[in-house]
């Protein structure tokens, strides 16, 4: 029987919970979690700035 690949393996999806134990965690870790958590916060702030937008519009429209 062949050995397995860890390749072949599915990669475990990183997840970060707020005020999660990080003593456990490698620098490695750690970084890629900062990265996750940066996209995170890039992907909320676009959302911010499409709603922002779309209240303005309406607000224009209904001349608030």
């Amino acid at each position: 029987m062949p050995a397995t690949d860890d390749d072949d393996r599915p990669k475990k999806k990183i997840s970060h919970e707020i005020g999660q134990d990080l003593t456990l965690l490698s620098v490695g870790e750690l970084n890629e979690r900062i990265a996750l958590l940066k996209d995170e916060i890039a992907r909320l702030e676009a959302d911010i700035k499409g709603k922002q937008a779309s209240k303005a519009a309406a607000d224009l429209f209904f001349k608030k």
